[in-house]
């Protein structure tokens, strides 16, 4: 049995078939234990950390840092009997890939192909490349210039049958004054300007064959066109100008970011839930003082003190009583039976930015946790979320979603559901705003509320009771707690 062992891309589950190789965590030669995190990679739901299958040295990486790899390829080589010596000669390394085999030229023998082709003859009178054929075995030509006569093509002489009579030389011609010399630069012909300066020339009303060409060949520039249209003679325009430098818009003043991993599993993940379900936002502005001052409480508690408290806890706990009262929310679309699944578990998920992208991770049987155990499950979720390190079973399996757009200082959005969810609430910013409270004008915490929902489960009617008594906790914390849990 050989003893260097072929440690492939392991299947990640959730359906994933590739992924991408973020950081080396060894290098050959190091030497490594069984279950060490060797490899960080990134599929189309997290970045994880996949660990040895052997004990060993290793002996080869096959792929680099940045490479998408199929599930099942090979990714390194081990060593799992190091203290055995040299690797025999009857276990050759692993036989070269189809890339590397494709990318070897066999060079083609003396004369066999002719001078400024590509390649050899091939069938049909084209030229053998790499992969396919490449152009026919012809010699490229020009067209001629626009103005200027085609190039005389070489033909044998035409040779009469019998000699032609002498003709009678023409009388000279009559003496006609020289013409001036044409203005440097231009030459006899049609005038030679690029279309956009042609349409410059338009637009500004300026006749191109009056103006004497400063660009190659005595070509018209649009500096050219500038200075006919504001009057400039032929003496200014020998005379250097300075002129402003139009802004180049290139490909030297772009960026290309490659569309993979998580940030491309969400747009596929978006595109199919905007363009399957209808979306309905419903939006409530909220008086959320109370809330802000039931928070302070909280963390004067001795059983607080010690974890984490935002006014992303009690919006949870909000969302997850609501649902008590509207099972229905909490619900999917299944296309496959025509039914509507309710669901009697909450997996109430917390959409969160990273750098690789949207992800929505959620905390499994929400409505089943205390306050404090919600607490900290949100601050683990979280946690884990910017470090990148969140498994793909964190990201599966998500019944209804709150996405905190508060953070970033907004006030609300209109969400697009997640895939197999039928509803999702936008946390806006909490900001203090004048408000009428008990018949007076006073400055209160306020936020805005926004519900997106699949109408092919919830109507109007129950989207805005959900939304209701969302807001109804939040206005009234403590008291709710008393009469709904």
């Amino acid at each position: 049995m050989s003893r260097i062992k072929e440690f492939t891309l392991p299947d990640l589950g959730e359906g994933l078939t590739e992924g991408e190789i973020l950081a080396w965590l060894v290098k050959v030669g190091d030497t490594i234990e069984l279950n060490q995190p060797i490899v960080e990679v990134e599929t189309a739901k997290a970045a994880v950390e996949i660990p040895a299958k052997w004990g060993g040295v290793v002996s080869r990486i096959y792929v680099e840092a940045g490479t998408t790899v199929e599930v099942g390829a090979p990714i390194v080589a081990i060593d799992t009997d190091p203290s055995a010596g040299p690797v025999p000669s009857d276990q050759p390394g692993p036989a070269p890939s189809a890339e590397s085999l494709a990318a070897v030229e066999i060079a083609p023998t003396e004369g066999a192909v002719e001078p400024g082709l590509i390649g050899g003859p091939a069938p049909g009178g084209r030229t053998a490349v790499l992969v396919g054929y490449g152009p026919k075995v012809t010699t490229a030509k020009r067209r001629p210039r626009v103005g200027t006569a085609p190039a005389a093509v070489s033909s044998p002489p035409v040779v009469p049958d019998a000699p032609a009579p002498p003709v009678a030389p023409p009388p000279p011609p009559p003496v006609v004054p020289a013409a001036p010399p044409a203005p440097a630069g231009r030459t006899n012909g049609p005038v030679l300007a690029k279309p956009p300066v042609r349409k410059l020339a338009r637009d500004l009303g300026v006749d191109l064959a009056t103006i004497t060409g400063t660009g190659p060949l005595g070509s018209v520039t649009r500096d050219d066109v500038h200075r006919a249209a504001a009057g400039a003679t032929a003496a200014e325009v020998a005379v250097p100008t300075v002129t402003t430098a139009p802004a180049a818009f290139d490909a030297s003043r772009e960026q290309r970011i490659p569309v993979k991993g998580v940030r491309k599993l969400t747009a596929e993940n978006m595109v199919a839930s905007a363009f399957t379900a209808p979306h309905v936002t419903e939006f409530l502005t909220v008086d959320v003082t109370r809330t802000m001052k039931t928070i302070e409480k909280l963390k004067e508690r001795r059983e607080f003190r010690d974890v984490r408290i935002s006014p992303l806890l009690l919006v949870a706990k909000a969302v997850l009583l609501a649902v008590k009262r509207h099972p229905m929310v909490n619900s999917s679309w299944s296309a496959a039976t025509n039914e509507i699944v309710v669901k009697n578990y909450v997996n109430l998920g917390i959409a969160a930015a990273t750098e690789r992208g949207l992800i929505v991770p959620n905390v499994k049987d929400a409505g089943r946790l205390s306050l404090r155990e919600l607490a900290e499950a949100l601050n683990t979720l979280v946690q884990v979320a910017k470090s990148g390190k969140t498994p793909p079973s964190d990201m599966a399996g998500g019944t209804l979603s709150i996405t905190n757009v508060g953070v970033f200082g907004v006030d609300t959005g209109t969400p697009i559901l997640p895939p197999g969810e039928s509803a999702i609430l936008a946390f806006g910013a909490i900001r203090p705003t004048p408000w009428v409270h008990k018949g007076k004008i006073k400055i209160r915490q306020v936020t805005t509320l926004g519900l997106s929902f699949d109408h092919r489960i919830i109507d109007g009617e129950l989207g805005s009771k959900f939304l209701r008594d969302i807001g109804d906790f939040l206005t009234d914390p403590e008291g709710t707690l008393l009469t709904w849990a």
